[in-house]
């Protein structure tokens, strides 16, 4: 029985997986964040764009 406790101990078959699944969420965890941020500064790119376009027929000046 403690031979059987000793060798589980021992196992390092499953670490593999288990390293690949916390690369995988650190790697969508940098997916998030940097999509978020370039969303934000897209957002702010098309109402900075949208306030300078006027709709036809209401451009002053000319």
């Amino acid at each position: 029985m403690l031979n059987s406790i000793s060798r589980f101990l021992r196992d390092e078959e499953g670490a593999t997986a288990v390293e690949y699944g916390i690369i995988a969420g650190l790697i969508a965890v940098a997916i998030v964040t940097a999509t978020t941020g370039v969303g934000t500064k897209l957002t702010g790119l098309f109402n900075y764009i949208a306030g300078k376009v006027t709709a036809p027929g209401t451009a002053t000046g000319a």
